[in-house]
């Protein structure tokens, strides 16, 4: 591959895509709908920024509505893991939670959708609301992952902090709901709806977990190409850290070939396999699940 045709496909990777926003629009009206019509109207509490914007809203006066705190507290995470993450990512996820931040303002203020002491489709049935709130919730989170945002700055600051914690990504984001939850039960004097709200959590995560196709942990990609070096040139140029190349022959073909290992989280599978087949079309990859990464600042680029 010459070196036009590497710049080309650099630039097109850094163009954002008008089907990322439809579909994130798609994430933030989704998540909104499954907060405002289920959990929110029975004081259920969702997890991450978002339960704690929920919480905050209560306790803080009328005008302090669920949309501000979800802005407020948002935003500077997402800026914060600027570097991180990169520019396109921080853009689609603030545009995601805008998006949720607008559309639940719109269904607790705007429409004519009584959302303030019961739930217009399953009433103050807490179990309902707790498995149907946390599943289309965790609809819409998931397809923010998929297509390269986030509903939650939690899970940000989780990819940024887990690995210097010395724990994954999953169990940051445990940790801080499991104190959510505690804080919320003695805020409100009772453990009935953060016990539900368990219950919500879990159903949003296994929701979550079928659509991005894990949750809390590190993908490792391994990439078949008869195009390793371009590949690897590609992949490190747009993630910045190193990959490994093993010399591999083809069973049927009996051809030598390349396999490219390569480490990413889960929010970057998506944005590593367009890249993978935007240089060769013919790349075969797995994607997997690894529970530890372990590395040395000189090895990142190496």
């Amino acid at each position: 591959m010459n070196k036009t045709r590497k710049q080309k496909i650099l630039e097109n990777i850094k163009k954002f895509k008008i089907r990322n926003f439809i579909m994130l629009t798609l994430a933030g009206i989704i998540n909104a709908f499954g907060i405002t019509v289920f959990l929110n109207p029975v004081k259920l509490y969702d997890s991450g920024i978002s339960g704690t914007s929920m919480l905050l809203a209560q306790i803080t006066p009328e005008y302090l509505t669920l949309s501000i705190f979800l802005l407020v507290l948002n935003i500077p995470l997402f800026l914060y893991g600027l570097k991180k993450q990169g520019s396109h990512f921080t853009v689609y996820a603030i545009y995601t939670v805008g998006i949720y931040s607008l559309t639940a303002w719109l269904i607790t203020d705007v429409l004519p959708i009584d959302v303030n002491l019961a739930s217009p489709l399953a009433g103050t049935d807490l179990l309902l609301c707790a498995l149907f709130g946390g599943m289309i919730s965790g609809v819409g989170s998931g397809l923010a992952i998929r297509f390269g945002g986030a509903m939650d700055g939690i899970e940000v600051m989780a990819v940024v902090f887990a690995k210097k914690l010395g724990i994954t990504v999953g169990t940051f984001v445990m940790v801080y709901n499991v104190i959510l939850y505690i804080i919320c039960g003695i805020v409100i004097n009772s453990w009935i709806l953060p016990l539900y709200s368990i219950v919500a959590y879990g159903a949003a995560l296994k929701t979550v977990d079928f659509i991005v196709e894990g949750f809390d942990r590190s993908k490792c990609a391994m990439i078949v190409t008869t195009m390793p070096d371009d590949v690897c040139y590609i992949l490190s140029e747009v993630f910045e850290t190193g990959s490994t190349k093993i010399e591999v022959r083809g069973g049927y073909s009996n051809k030598p070939k390349t396999m490219v290992y390569f480490i990413v989280n889960r929010f970057q599978v998506a944005k590593l396999k367009a890249i993978v087949h935007e240089v060769d079309p013919h790349a075969y990859i797995t994607i997997s699940e690894v529970a530890d990464v372990f590395t040395s600042e000189h090895q990142k680029k190496d």
